[in-house]
């Protein structure tokens, strides 16, 4: 019985995390949770944190059960928040609401919280569990995490190699190494993040204009951050873009330096796509948390001697996650080693 419980409470959860990772992008400085309401070994409401960190998804969930909260079983992807800001406590509104059980899967580091909600559940009477699937929810909050305890946002490096594994092609031919679905793909990627890095170089060569352009996206796009002493170009696509929004630009800082400021304005989540140096540069300082990397079928000829190879990036401290194949290119997800 104990085994099937469980499985039970890992069911539940992992469908709390699914939900919470539809908000990845979406909610600094507030981490994406997912909460789930069970009764009687049924859904009865979900909830996920919404875009700009509220409501959060306990109270969401308990909106759309009502009166049929009062006895349920809350699953929940980080501890509920005992403090009040904007927005009551969620252990508060779960003690309110009649929860009978709250099983959630990591703590919330955040010095207001800490284990002050699970605290306030216990002596309110609600049966409390951790822990459930704590891994997996951990490598999906570690952006919230390392604000919290690094004071940095978490890094996603996206590499586009060709098959010799470099990261350019030579003058006059298509700058694209890899094919239309991995830049769907990548896409994808600068919509689950608060901001996007680029160097003077990457703006100067290949004039990006960093945003995300998927249907429906369009105001996902992340902050775009250039790092570089060179002036942003007047006529490239970013100036013309950061007419409507933000551009932050670090002409003299180190990556640690740069992703502490980007922390202190409440970005939790950065994707890096740059030329190899930077790349290298935040490697080099163990900066980088997450590897989303795409490998195309065929090879480029070196761009000059001083160009970086991927072989020349220190990959030792990843571990691969997952892969998928996208209409000829490879995509394989990595994370760094970390102890807990």
């Amino acid at each position: 019985m104990a085994n099937q419980a469980q499985q039970s409470d890992e069911h539940f959860m992992r469908q709390a995390a699914r939900l919470a990772r539809f908000g990845l992008g979406n909610t600094a400085p507030n981490p994406s949770v997912g909460c789930v309401l069970v009764k009687n070994r049924q859904v009865i409401a979900t909830g996920l944190t919404q875009r700009g960190g509220r409501p959060h998804a306990e109270a969401m969930a308990l909106a759309e059960a009502g009166d049929a909260a009062s006895g349920a079983t809350a699953y929940v992807t980080l501890e509920p928040c005992a403090h009040k800001g904007k927005t009551p406590p969620c252990a508060q509104a779960l003690i309110d609401a009649g929860v009978a059980r709250v099983v959630y899967a990591i703590d919330d580091p955040d010095l207001r919280v800490d284990g002050r909600g699970a605290e306030l559940l216990r002596v309110a009477g609600i049966k409390v569990e951790s822990g459930i699937l704590a891994d997996e929810a951990r490598q999906d909050q570690i952006g919230f995490l390392l604000s919290k305890t690094d004071k940095r946002p978490m890094v996603t490096l996206k590499l586009a190699v060709s098959a010799n594994g470099f990261m350019r092609t030579p003058p006059g031919e298509d700058k694209w190494i890899t094919g239309p679905l991995s830049r769907h793909m990548g896409h994808k990627l600068r919509a689950q993040h608060d901001a996007i890095i680029t160097g003077s170089g990457t703006l100067r060569e290949d004039d990006p204009s960093l945003d995300c352009r998927l249907p429906g996206l369009d105001d996902a796009s992340p902050v775009p951050v250039v790092m570089g002493k060179s002036d942003i170009p007047a006529h490239s696509k970013l100036a013309q873009r950061v007419k409507k929004q933000t551009l932050v630009h670090y002409k003299s800082e180190t990556p640690h330096a740069a992703l502490q400021d980007l922390a202190a304005r409440g970005m939790t989540r950065v994707l890096l796509e740059c030329g190899p140096t930077l790349a290298a540069a935040f490697l080099q300082d163990d900066l980088v948390d997450e590897l989303a990397m795409f490998t195309a079928l065929h090879e480029v000829a070196m761009v000059g001697e001083s160009d970086i190879s991927l072989m020349q990036l220190d990959l030792t401290r990843f571990r691969q996650t997952g892969e998928a194949t996208l209409e000829g290119d490879s995509y394989r997800h990595f994370c760094r080693e970390r102890k807990n």
